[in-house]
């Protein structure tokens, strides 16, 4: 069985320094660092993850994976070969498996102009080894990685510009083999999986629509256009943001512009039971993609220190007014 993690830890990178947030349910407000980080003299960190207990940090730069400890031992490193002089375009990704036993690392390595295909490679936590390496028949510029918080798999979505979006999914059995799953789309973005592992959302990439999924098949539970939220297709679109608030709740943003060209959007509820709209939630932000729902009823949005904030449910508005379109 897979042990379950004690604690969520999210990352900011500031300063030049990597911060960890641990989810306490019973923190809210403005949260401080639990751990924080010193990479590497001259790594600039595209992506990192911290371990639960927050003794070791992983993250990616361009050219390169690096795990050290928090006193800033290095534990191990991987190198991406050969070294690209791209500054632009490619942004390796990395997650940290639900027992902690394995990274999980994507590397754009065609639009890093290194000569070959994208790569998506498993190391060992503890020694960095290569555990499994799938090449992928992708371009992508970067990826998301998404953890099932009950069995453990990893997806993983990626991006590929204007040429739209491809969704993995990777297993690893207990001998050891890895197993590679690309569901049969490129026009749709994963969103999140639910925190009951059932399902997961996804949008379509021309931002025309949400829907939700069943894990793992990938079977469409229910579909919501633009126009199901009331709005003009013409004039609005499904952001490619948002994600699980409850099991039973999802967020899905809705945005346009008005009259004077001014951009809006607006954070509608999705009862994923019923595939209901249930409401909408209020919260202030400048751009739709800050709020991070956390699955447990609450959100994380930017703090005026720079400091991740975390909220509870506000009050929801069932009719709320439309913005001028």
């Amino acid at each position: 069985m897979i042990p379950v993690r004690p604690l969520k830890v999210i990352t900011r990178h500031r300063d030049g320094r990597i911060h960890a947030y641990a989810m306490d349910s019973g923190v809210f407000g403005a949260l401080e660092p639990a751990a924080v980080f010193q990479p590497r003299p001259g790594d600039d960190v595209v992506e990192s993850a911290v371990w639960p207990d927050l003794k070791r940090v992983v993250y990616t730069t361009l050219n390169s994976v690096v795990c050290l400890t928090r006193a800033g031992e290095l534990l191990w490193k991987s190198d991406f070969r050969p070294h690209s002089d791209q500054r632009h375009g490619h942004r390796p990704g990395c997650a940290l498996s639900l027992d902690c036993r394995t990274v999980w690392l994507y590397r754009p390595d065609a639009m890093a102009g290194r000569g070959g295909a994208d790569q998506w490679v498993v190391h060992d936590a503890n020694s960095g080894a290569v555990l499994a390496r799938h090449e992928l028949e992708t371009v992508g510029h970067g990826a998301s990685h998404h953890v099932h918080p009950v069995d453990g798999s990893i997806y993983l979505d990626i991006g590929e510009g204007q040429d739209g979006s491809v969704i993995l999914r990777g297993v690893a059995g207990a001998d050891g083999e890895v197993d590679f799953v690309t569901y049969p789309w490129q026009d749709r973005c994963l969103i999140d999986l639910s925190p009951d592992g059932q399902q997961f959302m996804t949008v379509d990439h021309g931002q025309a629509d949400v829907a939700f999924h069943r894990h793992s098949s990938g079977d469409v539970l229910f579909t919501l256009p633009v126009e199901a939220f009331k709005y003009d297709a013409e004039e609005t679109f499904v952001e490619w943001s948002g994600g699980y608030l409850t099991p039973d709740l999802a967020v899905v943003t809705l945005g346009g512009e008005g009259q004077d060209e001014e951009e809006w959007f607006r954070y509608h509820l999705i009862d994923v039971r019923t595939g209901t709209l249930s409401g909408e939630i209020a919260v202030d932000v400048t751009n739709p993609y800050e709020l991070v729902p956390l699955s447990d009823g609450s959100w994380l949005t930017d703090g005026p220190d720079g400091n991740p904030f975390r909220w509870t449910r506000s009050p929801l508005l069932s009719h709320p007014p439309h913005p001028a379109g």
